[in-house]
């Protein structure tokens, strides 16, 4: 049960560091906020209240009681209720009290003067929201009422408005100046955030300066460190099989010289096979070392670009279905060698092929089927490892070193995405490349 509290608590709570830490600046500040005027409304704002209604009630039983004397003047004690009190009181006859007490049980006005009016057991009507100056206030006489029309402040006292105001201004600027601070010491962890995403694409990140807190800095500077390390070791390896195809290219090239001497024809085609089939090699080996190669992201027209790759084949028998106008932002001739080495492998297994490209909210999945042999799935996860082969129906080339699907894995990875197999409509393989939007 409490896994479960904790797991609910953990889901309601915000995601981002910044709204967190607002809510550790702000949730103090409003529980402050509550209890202080929590405590202002109980022990002086409802008890002030109270008293003045007291005496309010008591006032217009006084009043009633000396009316009631036959011995006085009920003119002039009307006048000096208006005079010293500023009570205007109207007897009205022959008038019946309204029964309907409107009930605001959220008003501490209305509830203060509910019960003082009936501890001194009077029959009594009065609404507190008529007049804006006034309070309306009959108590039952005779066979009428007296109309008591009661100034506002003689109930209700105006320094709780202040106070609440007082109390609520600082509130608010101390959250907006908290906002402002927040936001500069999160915007150093988004900036590292992003440059770390891009560096994980594969993209050139044009310029990092690590700001912020010395913690963030300190992080910042060990993930500029760490890239340039990662820089360095990729430069060496692309330096390093640039030097090797160079090395090697020199002999090949010698050996087809050689070969084209040979009187035997059929050595020399034999030979001259074997020559072609490393070359090819070396051309994958050398495809897939520089699949992560640096390319600037541009925003392409996704549905142009696979339209302009199907119009190469001229193969009648791939088929297509997706919409104009699909706008992708990444590198445009790294997402093209991913389609091309898909298409490829359908064409290559299969005679039938069928691309389709949706775009959903989050992603665009761009599907490639083929009506081949397919792959079983326990092989799923194997298949895009680099140098990885099956059984003898997917790999009928001895060129071929395994490195295609491997190749446009990792493609789609550095885009943030990813690839996954199927079974298609076409009964052979079905390939999906998902994309971030």
């Amino acid at each position: 049960m409490f896994y479960g509290l904790s797991k609910f608590i953990k889901n309601i709570l915000p995601k981002r560091l910044f709204y967190r830490g607002l809510l550790i600046v702000a949730i103090p500040i409003i529980v402050l906020q509550m209890t202080i005027s929590l405590v202002f409304f109980d022990s002086l704002w409802i008890k002030t209240n109270v008293g003045m209604t007291r005496a309010l009630v008591s006032e217009v039983k006084t009043f009633i009681d000396a009316y009631d004397n036959d011995e006085t003047n009920k003119d002039f004690i009307i006048i000096l209720f208006k005079d010293h009190l500023g009570i205007n009181i109207k007897y009205e006859p022959e008038k019946i009290l309204p029964e309907k007490n409107p009930e605001r049980w959220f008003s501490p006005i209305d509830r203060s003067l509910r019960r003082e009016l009936k501890s001194k057991n009077l029959n009594y009507y009065f609404n507190t929201t008529n007049f804006k100056e006034v309070i309306d206030l009959k108590i039952g006489y005779s066979n009428g009422y007296f109309q008591f029309y009661v100034p506002r402040e003689r109930l209700a006292s105006s320094s709780a408005r202040l106070f609440g105001l007082w109390i609520t201004l600082p509130a608010i600027l101390m959250i907006a100046i908290a906002i402002i601070f927040l936001k500069n010491q999160t915007r150093p962890i988004i900036k590292l955030a992003e440059a770390s995403e891009k560096f994980g694409r594969g993209e050139d990140i044009e310029e990092f300066r690590p700001s912020g807190a010395l913690e963030i800095r300190k992080a910042g500077l060990e993930f500029d460190k760490m890239r340039n390390r990662i820089l360095r070791h990729l430069n060496q390896r692309s330096e390093m099989l640039s030097g090797i195809s160079h090395d090697l290219r020199t002999p090949l090239t010698r050996i087809k010289l050689q070969l084209a001497m040979i009187q035997d024809k059929n050595l020399s085609k034999k030979l001259s096979d074997d020559v072609d089939e490393m070359e090819k090699m070396l051309n994958e080996y050398l495809q897939f070392a520089s699949s992560g190669a640096k390319e600037k992201t541009e925003t392409f027209d996704l549905s142009e670009l696979i339209q302009n790759i199907i119009n190469k084949y001229e193969n009648p028998n791939i088929a297509k279905n997706f919409q104009n106008k699909i706008y992708f932002n990444g590198r445009k001739n790294l997402i093209q060698r991913c389609i091309n080495n898909l298409i490829d492998n359908s064409i290559k297994y299969g005679e039938k092929t069928k691309i389709i490209v949706e775009k959903k909210f989050s992603n665009i999945e761009i599907s490639i089927e083929d009506d081949g042999t397919g792959i079983p799935k326990s092989e799923y996860k194997n298949v895009i490892k680099p140098f990885y082969k099956i059984d003898k129906s997917r790999s009928e080339s001895r060129s071929s070193v395994g490195l295609g699907l491997a190749i446009s894995s990792d493609i789609a990875k550095s885009h943030g995405g990813d690839i996954y197999f199927g079974k298609s409509n076409l009964g052979g393989l079905k390939v999906i490349i998902s994309l971030p939007v």
